[in-house]
């Protein structure tokens, strides 16, 4: 595995390390300079700010987090060093301890990513976030 690869592989494992942390504001500068497009939205957040936005309804619980784990599977990373830039896919399952209820799937789908490497480091330019199936969101997104 070179080390472009490992580089892009790291950036997605970021944002799932990130997002379970309750680090919010890190996984929006995960994607400042990126597109962001929810398929179930059809929406297309563009930067930092609008980014932050979409996880605003996060739960966070006592502890600083959403008590949740991504679980990341089958990720492909494509690298063309010529042209800088790369693409991966994945899928993921989010697991979450809902108060009273235990440990639990809530959400599983695909992320589709698009990445370009400026100055020698590697950043997203654009996210995909499939769903594909739902559980019980209301303890991990339910605040509006």
């Amino acid at each position: 595995m070179t080390a472009d690869t490992e580089a892009v592989r790291a950036l997605v494992v970021a944002y799932a390390e990130r997002l379970d942390a309750g680090d919010l504001d890190g996984v929006a500068a995960l994607f400042a300079d990126a597109v962001v497009r929810p398929a179930v939205s059809r929406a297309e957040l563009r930067g930092r700010e609008a980014v932050r936005r979409m996880y605003d309804p996060v739960i966070l619980y006592e502890d600083g987090t959403p008590r949740t784990k991504h679980v990341l599977g089958n990720l492909a990373v494509r690298v063309d060093p010529a042209a800088a830039t790369a693409t991966s896919e994945c899928t993921f399952t989010v697991l979450q301890a809902r108060p009273g209820h235990g440990l639990g799937p809530v959400l599983c789908g695909r992320y589709d990513d698009r990445f370009t490497r400026v100055d020698g480091r590697w950043r997203f330019t654009e996210r995909m976030i499939t769903p594909h199936l739902l559980g019980v969101l209301s303890d991990h997104m339910g605040r509006r």
